[in-house]
């Protein structure tokens, strides 16, 4: 799509683009650059996280920012202007920047109000305004003060200082009657009866509580957050005033709290839905197998000595990867897909090998392209750039896209197995747990050996269990007889 839209002959805009395949939002991570910096064209000014990657955006263009609509931590939607730049620098004076769209300007009466729609707040994409339709109390103004101190609670959660003129509205449209801390104009504050009784069990004066349940009700962890702090201080002794100084006690309150929200956005969201995506869409069937790999670890030792690997690593997973590789040759009927919109089974020539990667955005399958054509010395080297690239956190949207079947190796955890789900769009998935020294028959005798469990997923819509058990049963034999690679390839 267009990333660049010419307002006038001197402003350039450019768009938050669409980085990968669909994609409809980003969040600004990071600006490279602040308004009067000189830009050129291709240099990057920003980081954006999708629901696939961090991606690095540079600029098309020349010029010198004027302005930036959005701060870091903002999610935006893909085509929405993001920066703009001046392009004729010293024609003239340049017209002020305009406000970000995120921040709209309201009347001074309505500086409290809760804007329309749904904005970004601590847990994805906001609140809608509620529906349910309370009876006003009188002399009560309860409802704006109560969502005035949440939005200081949720600005400090959010790692923002909490505005210093937010609780002043309280001592100016209360009655006579002082405030103490979160209660609202002195009014009964809001709250179901269990958590009221749990407040009078310990002591808590539930006017001093800053609620943060919605329309500002007070929640059992607000009280728990609220007694906390009460274990050093005597319970008789008032609460300070709403005073702008005394806007981080909430922060404390919330910190101490027994739960944590975190927001629901990027990676994390991506595998939420793929993963409930699949797991309700395609009828899982795993398989498991143990297995001898005594001769698979002794052909890895061997194999980090030649000098033909010089320079690549050499693990187990590399001659796994090899042995799946294999078996889908043997058993092409797997390297497929299921086409519900046509209602066609998807068999795919080429094999592009997903590997599970635990990064520190969370989970990635990055995959490794046309796996099936590549040597183990290039297989080597490009299972090397992968994991590489994912721990740095560059992995790109395509490097993503397109897997056939996937890897997971849970054994580095020291977990024996699990059940994997599928990568959504691909029709088996091998667990690979960890490889431990057990005692096993081998030539009649007992021994200490090298075994692991072996576990395979795959899609009972197109994979039957006689083809999937094939394909299980190939990897654990070239596994116990790494020669098999040579003789079955």
């Amino acid at each position: 799509m267009t990333t660049m839209t010419e307002t006038s002959a001197r402003f350039r805009e450019f768009k938050m683009p669409d980085v990968g395949e669909g994609l409809t939002e980003a969040e600004i991570l990071k600006w490279f650059v602040q308004p009067g910096d000189t830009v050129t064209d291709g240099q990057v000014v920003c980081e954006v996280e999708t629901a696939k990657a961090a991606v690095e955006l540079p600029i098309p263009f020349d010029g010198v920012v004027h302005e930036l609509r959005f701060p870091e931590g903002t999610t935006v939607d893909v085509g929405q202007v993001i920066i703009a730049i001046d392009v004729a620098p010293g024609s003239g004076d340049a017209p002020a920047p305009a406000a970000a769209p995120a921040q709209e300007p309201v009347e001074e009466p309505e500086a409290e109000a809760e804007p329309k729609g749904r904005t970004p707040v601590l847990v994805g994409y906001g609140v809608a305004e509620s529906s349910t339709k309370r009876r006003p109390r009188k002399g009560a103004t309860a409802a704006p003060e109560a969502a005035a101190v949440a939005a200081a609670v949720q600005a400090e959660l959010n790692g923002h200082a909490a505005p210093a003129a937010a609780p002043a509205p309280a001592p100016a449209s209360a009655p006579a009657v002082p405030a103490q801390g979160g209660a609202p104009d002195g009014g009964r504050p809001l709250a179901k009866p269990p958590v009221r009784k749990l407040a009078k069990d310990l002591g808590i004066d539930l006017a001093t509580v800053v609620p943060t349940g919605k329309d500002g009700v007070i929640t059992r962890e607000d009280v728990h957050a609220a007694a906390a702090p009460a274990a050093t201080t005597p319970v008789a002794a008032p609460a300070p005033s709403p005073a702008a100084p005394e806007a981080p006690a909430a922060a404390v309150a919330s910190d101490s709290a027994r739960e944590t929200r975190i927001p629901v956005k990027g990676v994390r969201k991506a595998i939420a839905q793929a993963m409930v995506g699949s797991a309700f869409t395609a009828p899982h069937v795993t398989e498991f197998v143990t297995v001898d790999v005594t001769r698979t670890m002794k052909l890895v030792a061997e194999l980090k000595e030649d000098k033909d690997m010089a320079g690549v690593r050499v693990n187990p997973l590399l001659i796994i990867a090899k042995a799946l590789l294999v078996a889908i040759k043997r058993n092409p009927e797997v390297n497929a897909a299921w086409d519900e919109a046509n209602q066609e089974i998807v068999q795919k020539h080429y094999v592009n090998l997903g590997i599970a990667a635990a990064t520190p955005r969370g989970l990635i399958v990055p995959n490794i392209k046309d796996a099936h054509d590549k040597t183990l010395p290039q297989l080597a080297a490009a299972l090397g750039e992968l994991v590489t690239t994912a721990r740095d956190g560059k992995t790109s949207p395509a490097a993503m896209a397109g897997g056939t079947v996937t890897i997971t190796n849970v054994g580095v955890f020291g977990v024996d197995t699990g059940t994997p789900i599928l990568n959504p769009g691909e029709s088996a998935i091998l667990a690979v747990g960890a490889i431990k020294l057990q005692p096993w028959v081998h030539k009649g005798k007992v021994k200490p050996r090298q075994v692991t469990t072996l576990a395979l997923s795959f899609d009972h819509r197109l994979v039957d269990g006689e083809l999937g058990s094939k394909v299980l049963a190939d990897v654990a034999a070239i596994l116990e007889q790494p020669k098999r690679l040579i003789t079955w390839a």
